[in-house]
């Protein structure tokens, strides 16, 4: 009986000393709360490390020369290379999938006069995009606002009508906050159309920043300049939509209404349309936050590929 009653004291002691044991080592379970700062350096690492040493995603355009869409074409015409390296190519679609896109229509004081152009603008890029197609419109003057979630409605929110113009333009930070919105979705194929006059002086992150951030989300942007053209257009405006619109393998379009933007607009949908998807995982792993220049070239003749210049690698 004695025998009995120590071999249970011993037990229930070492049962005792087990969960405390339990209780003072960490919970692989659980996450420890982080703070904001921490949480924002941890998901933009996160971003940059998965696309640049998992998959580099490039959506690629293919012109002929008479700036037709070339269809048919399969992963062995393509030779990517990155700073001059030619990288093995993992994974390749052509198929027609859907896309997302991110409609930012400028609200600021520069574009005053012409707030009514854009939103018809808005709404004539909504209604040539196809029924398996998603977008969402946001706002941006000294603040980005989503007006609504990525969705197939083919009409703009009804507070977007309501919107007035403000003083300052953060161009930048909206590109930011598409694309930061556009990586988490689902479609492979994303783009930023950017409604402005390419005004910027209000954004805490550089273009610089914003390119890179498009680039991770591997969405491309398309510039419409809704400046009035002649004398008085901004020559540096211009070309801050411009430069944004073309390292992303995008398109600058200089019209802001009539005719020639409604044909624009069905050219971006079909485009996103009908782009290549093609991924590699690049053979520079090293982690230098420098930038790494993609080449796309074709083994056909008479065709020309458009997609991203590059992308930023991780540091450190």
């Amino acid at each position: 009986m004695d025998v009995l009653r120590f071999n249970r004291r011993a037990w229930l002691i070492a049962l005792a000393l087990s969960l405390t044991a339990s209780a003072l080592l960490p919970n692989t379970s659980a996450t420890a709360p982080v703070g904001a700062d921490q949480q924002a350096n941890a998901q933009d690492q996160d971003d940059i490390v998965r696309v640049s040493t998992d998959l580099v995603v490039l959506n690629v355009t293919v012109l002929d020369k008479n700036g037709k869409f070339v269809t048919g074409l399969k992963s062995g015409d393509f030779q990517i290379s990155e700073d001059g390296v030619e990288q093995k190519i993992a994974a390749f679609s052509a198929e027609e999938t859907p896309f997302a896109a991110a409609i930012l229509l400028d609200t600021s004081g520069s574009i005053e006069s012409r707030l009514t152009l854009g939103r018809s603008a808005a709404i004539r890029f909504l209604d040539g995009l196809r029924e398996q197609d998603v977008a969402s419109v946001y706002s941006f003057d000294i603040k980005v606002e989503q007006w609504g979630d990525f969705s197939p409605g083919r009409d703009l929110p009804p507070r977007v009508y309501g919107l007035k113009t403000k003083t300052m333009t953060a161009l930048n930070d909206a590109v930011v906050r598409a694309a930061e919105d556009l990586a988490k979705r689902e479609e492979k194929r994303r783009a930023i159309v950017v409604l402005s006059d390419g005004g910027e002086n209000y954004s805490r992150a550089s273009s610089d920043k914003a390119s890179d951030r498009a680039s991770l989300a591997a969405a491309t942007i398309y510039g419409v300049n809704m400046s009035e053209q002649g004398p008085k257009r901004d020559l540096a405006a211009a070309g801050t939509l411009r430069s944004l619109a073309e390292k992303s393998g995008g398109r600058y379009i200089d019209t802001p209404g009539g005719l020639q933007l409604r044909d624009s607009f069905a050219a971006i949908a079909q485009e996103l349309g009908h782009q290549y998807t093609i991924s590699y995982r690049p053979s520079n792993r090293t982690r230098d936050g420098k930038w790494r220049k993609v080449d796309v070239k074709l083994t056909k003749p008479d065709v020309n590929a458009r997609t991203r210049r590059g992308y930023r690698a991780p540091k450190g």
